[in-house]
């Protein structure tokens, strides 16, 4: 069972020592994120972080990139914007969460686990077929 989020994530490098610069000093990068087991703790992280296929509070992910990319008063590394592209999963996966979904419709106030998929994921959805 196997998925990840996927993130496009624009950074500047901003050099702690005086007298150094680099150019460019703006980049655009993919984060990966390992999307936990349907069930165990952190799998509602798209319930959580994600609407209809955008991250739901901008400044609050993008902080949350920057100490995940380890931005310390030594070492920075500014986070200019963070965009959800995609859920990458396998079959497995996307079938587990599919019934951990289902078994408490409630908790996502919707009627069908297609439409808390399409609520959360948009069409961001990428299954690997095998």
């Amino acid at each position: 069972m196997d998925a990840r989020y996927v993130f496009a994530v624009r950074f500047r490098l901003d050099p702690a020592v005086g007298g150094v610069s680099v150019a460019p000093d703006e980049f655009e990068t993919r984060l990966y994120r390992e999307a936990d087991p349907p069930g165990e703790d952190g799998w509602l992280f798209f319930r959580d972080n994600l609407w209809r296929g955008e991250i739901n509070d901008a400044d609050h992910f993008r902080r949350l990139t920057e100490d995940a990319l380890g931005t310390t008063d030594t070492r920075s590394v500014t986070v200019l914007s963070v965009e959800y592209r995609a859920l990458e999963t396998d079959e497995e996966y996307l079938d587990a969460l599919k019934d951990e979904i289902g078994d408490d419709l409630a908790q996502f106030n919707a009627d069908s686990v297609s439409a808390v998929l399409n609520k959360y994921l948009g069409s961001s959805l990428e299954v690997e077929r095998s």
